[in-house]
């Protein structure tokens, strides 16, 4: 899995099970597959999979496919079907797949707000964004209203078992920072389905705003670090980084009094300058607070800033993620416990498998 996630995967039948996702929020130009029963997220879009050592064969009558090596079979592995949900579209004409979609294999994700004061700037932008990219080719809307994400979870939870659900947005305003807008969305979801939500966004300028989203209805909370370093955030996320890491780790300890241990995480991006010691170190920081550090390897995407920058190798990831999942697992802060989210869906990285 490790590998995979490092090198990505040549596709020979691309249109196999779930579509794949190309450009925008969270995991993109990805594709999800089920490795032993744990399903993950691979890159199969970018510059690296192409050139990847282990390909996909086609599915065979039973949705399953070899995974080749050259000319060695190594694994198997299915892809999870299209949601039916795909299929239907709001009352007011926006098809489904607009407005949220299944990442991993039963995890509804949406990015409500699609525009980021970040974005907007080049001397701003996080260089391995690519939230713009979705809106620009007509995939998405640039703001999903409440009764919208409502109509739409209600409707993956019924057709296709849906089991949680991320929100995530685009950073609006540097006062609240997208706390309001998932605050309405998760209030409007709850109303119409029962569904543990993650909400994630960066840390608020007040930390009051933590009751409030719990209040609304989010389960847990992920402020993603991305980069820990501070001179790697300036260069790789020079807006971002004008919230230091110190702003985050006493937004953490706020959080964690509020949604409780385990229930707060960030996103750790491993291989865009990090050293391994930088990111256990924080790592333990946050374990200590009863944040999940949920580190995953960095995929570059097609046209970002950082579209040529090289995946982590297989052997840094693991470097980090064995020792780290002792860790989790020794603070008992295991991906399993969290309520909903990015790292309860645990596709994005093999750090779940660690953790055993």
């Amino acid at each position: 899995m490790t590998q995979l996630q490092s090198f990505g995967l040549r596709l020979a039948d691309p249109a196999a099970g779930a579509a794949s996702r190309r450009g925008g929020a969270g995991p993109s130009d990805h594709k999800a597959v089920t490795v032993d029963g744990h399903t993950i997220m691979v890159p199969v879009h970018t510059s690296t999979a192409w050139h990847s050592p282990f390909t996909a064969e086609a599915p065979d009558a039973r949705g399953v496919s070899r995974v080749m090596r050259g000319s060695i079979p190594i694994a198997s592995i299915s892809f999870p079907k299209q949601p039916r949900f795909y299929a239907m579209q709001t009352f007011d004409g926006v098809p489904y797949s607009h407005i949220a979609t299944l990442h991993g294999s039963d995890v509804l994700a949406t990015t409500v707000l699609q525009t980021c004061i970040r974005y907007e700037s080049r001397r701003k932008t996080c260089k391995f964004c690519a939230i713009g990219q979705s809106l620009a080719a007509g995939r998405t809307v640039a703001r999903k209203t409440p009764e919208q994400l409502a109509e739409v979870a209600r409707a993956a939870v019924l057709l296709d078992g849906v089991k949680h659900m991320v929100l995530t947005t685009g950073t609006p305003n540097a006062t609240d920072r997208g706390a309001a807008i998932l605050c309405e969305s998760a209030f409007a979801i709850k109303a119409a389905v029962d569904i543990p939500i993650q909400g994630q966004c960066e840390p608020p300028d007040d930390d009051r705003w933590f009751a409030r989203m719990h209040a609304a209805g989010i389960d847990t909370l992920g402020m993603h670090l991305e980069v820990v370093t501070p001179a790697v955030r300036e260069q790789v996320m020079p807006g971002k980084a004008s919230v230091p890491v110190e702003r985050y780790l006493s937004a953490f300890e706020a959080a964690v009094r509020v949604f409780g241990r385990g229930q707060v995480s960030t996103y750790i991006l491993a291989g865009l300058g990090d050293s391994r010691e930088a990111i256990l170190e924080i790592s333990d920081k946050l374990l200590a607070l009863g944040v999940y550090p949920f580190v995953v390897p960095f995929v570059p995407i097609s046209g970002t800033p950082l579209e040529d920058h090289p995946a982590p190798s297989p052997e840094f990831m693991r470097s980090i993620l064995e020792p780290l999942g002792a860790r989790v697992a020794a603070a008992g802060l295991r991906s399993g416990d969290i309520k909903a989210g990015c790292g309860k869906c645990g596709a994005c990285s093999s750090l779940s498998v660690y953790e055993a």
